[in-house]
């Protein structure tokens, strides 16, 4: 049976009376949302602009955080750190703390106002990381009231000082990439891309030979991957266990490792550019 040419008047005639029926028009409203989200995302891609974050942005940025990556971000989720919109002492500090070594940059909607300014739809914070930085902080950990931020970076700590990369790489210093966000209704435009492409020049005009992530979730991973990083090590979150062989962290699915992953800096804009290409 020729199908194509019984269902052809279907399509060239039928559909496009259907479809112009003032019932179908109030009522398919699925249409016509999903042309005005298709406009609104275009808009805002034009508008978009990077900067880098300077202290004065702090309280911008740690609200986009606030609403955009506390809650979800998978080791945060699933030790329960803090609800969607609400606010997490410990993260925040955390957070100011890279902001102050100015190399963060951030994607803000020029045509989006919020309070006057320019609302923020993605940021990349990233810190100066130096040899004895992270024991210190891990020794630190013990005298914080958070129990999941414990969790939390007790794992990524004790990770980083057992694949030591200050030693394997032999370097003064690393540009440590330590949180990547990006407001979910700009999501899928190339904003994480674009934050992750900056931050390694960021890097490379500062003078940094490694540039290092721990990522957490495979949607950030798989992004720095195409940036040229490297998996260094590895941990399972279900080897994350307490004394009782109990899990820690139940992250929740596809989510199933943290990655320790670095970019070593050893040529220019081009040999990137071929890396990313891969």
């Amino acid at each position: 049976m020729d199908f194509r040419r019984l269902t052809q008047p279907l399509v060239q005639i039928a559909l496009p009376q259907i479809l112009k029926h003032a019932g179908f028009q109030r009522s398919a409203t699925g249409i016509p949302r999903f042309k005005n989200f298709i406009t609104i995302r275009r808009y805002s891609y034009s508008s978009m602009e990077y900067k880098m974050i300077g202290p004065e942005h702090c309280d911008q940025v740690l609200e986009h955080l606030r609403r955009n990556f506390f809650a979800d971000e998978p080791l945060n989720k699933a030790a329960g750190l803090c609800q969607n919109g609400s606010s997490c002492a410990a993260l925040e500090s955390h957070c100011a703390e890279a902001i102050l070594d100015r190399m963060s940059v951030m994607a803000v909607d020029a045509k989006e106002q919020e309070q006057g300014v320019c609302k923020v739809v993605g940021v990349v914070l990233n810190g100066i990381l130096k040899p004895g930085d992270t024991a210190k902080a891990l020794s630190k950990l013990d005298t914080n009231d958070d129990a999941g931020f414990r969790k939390i970076f007790d794992l990524l700590h004790r990770h980083n000082l057992k694949y030591n990369l200050f030693e394997h790489f032999d370097v003064a210093c690393m540009f440590d990439v330590r949180i990547l966000s990006v407001d979910s209704s700009y999501r899928g435009q190339g904003i994480a891309n674009e934050l992750v492409k900056r931050s390694v020049a960021v890097a490379r005009k500062n003078g940094f030979r490694l540039l290092k992530a721990d990522a957490t979730g495979i949607f950030s991973q798989k992004i720095f991957r195409s940036h040229g990083f490297e998996v260094f090590s590895e941990q399972p979150y279900s080897k994350y266990t307490d004394v009782d062989g109990r899990v820690i962290l139940p992250v929740e699915a596809p989510h199933i490792k943290m990655q320790q992953l670095y970019k070593a800096i050893c040529g220019g804009a081009d040999q990137d550019e071929k890396e990313q290409s891969r």
